[in-house]
């Protein structure tokens, strides 16, 4: 999550109640992008209230497309913004009232830019070409990535992320909600799963190599991978090395169990 966006978020963290689907006014053509992505660029997605659902794409072009739902808010003060950015990368934004799409994430002039009386979200779905990143934020809602090739940078406040690389790595962070990330291959860099209330399922390639820092307060922590323990055996907390070590791998939740499984 961007410097600009967890600031955003922080400030917008109250979860909106929404009425059931029947009961809402809907707009399934809120927004509509469709152009070429060249490999190895990054849609950043941004969003407050509402759910992103991304899936592979069967050709070279990135396809965008946004709904909004609302019961007793207005659509118009909902904005969608597409930019790009000065790398290449594909900015997305949904704005409420002032706020700002920048190449960081959403950024507000007001202290508090939620109205909690317009209710409308915005739910994104997105299908991006072999090789291209994705990094997808939100606030109130899930996140989803099925079948992406490239990395995947997941966060929300309220709602779970379900995340499958087939080639990258998978970073996701949430605090009301589940985590399930699959990865094909765990890259260079550190690797770091957080939640409050929920389950962290990491899927880890058979040749996974990693310092393991795995905590929990109220479940347990369990694995498929043979590990060199560091320090004392605890149920609730597990230091050690899988495989030759490397890269950092840590995930902690406080309300929720941690399993590290071998990718099927």
């Amino acid at each position: 999550m961007s410097r600009y966006t967890f600031v955003f978020a922080t400030l917008l963290c109250s979860t909106v109640a929404l009425s059931s689907a029947s009961a809402q006014e809907r707009d399934p053509d809120a927004f509509r992008y469709d152009a070429s992505l060249a490999r190895g660029r990054t849609v950043r997605l941004h969003n407050v209230n509402g759910s992103i659902d991304v899936e592979r794409s069967g050709s070279n072009r990135v396809e965008v497309r946004a709904e909004k739902r609302w019961r007793r808010g207005d659509p118009d003060d909902v904005r969608i913004v597409q930019l790009t950015a000065s790398n290449g990368d594909l900015v997305v934004c949904a704005l409420w009232n002032d706020a700002e799409c920048t190449e960081s994430g959403i950024r507000s002039r007001r202290r508090n830019s939620w109205n909690d009386r317009n209710d409308v979200s915005v739910s994104f779905t997105v299908q991006v070409p072999d090789g291209v990143h994705v990094e997808l934020n939100t606030v109130n809602g899930g996140v989803s990535a099925d079948g992406i090739s490239g990395d995947v940078d997941a966060s929300t406040v309220n709602g779970s992320i379900t995340a499958r690389s087939t080639r990258g790595p998978v970073h996701a962070k949430t605090v009301n909600g589940s985590i399930r990330a699959t990865m094909g291959a765990l890259g260079d860099e550190a690797l770091r799963y957080e939640t409050v209330n929920g389950s962290i399922t990491l899927e880890l390639p058979d040749n996974a190599d990693a310092e393991l820092d795995l905590s929990t307060v109220n479940g347990g922590v369990s694995t498929d991978f043979p590990v060199t323990v560091q320090g004392s055996i605890s149920r609730k907390r597990l230091r050690g090395t899988v495989g030759d070590g490397g890269r950092l791998l840590k995930a902690s939740t406080v309300n929720g169990g941690i399993t590290l499984r071998r990718a099927g």
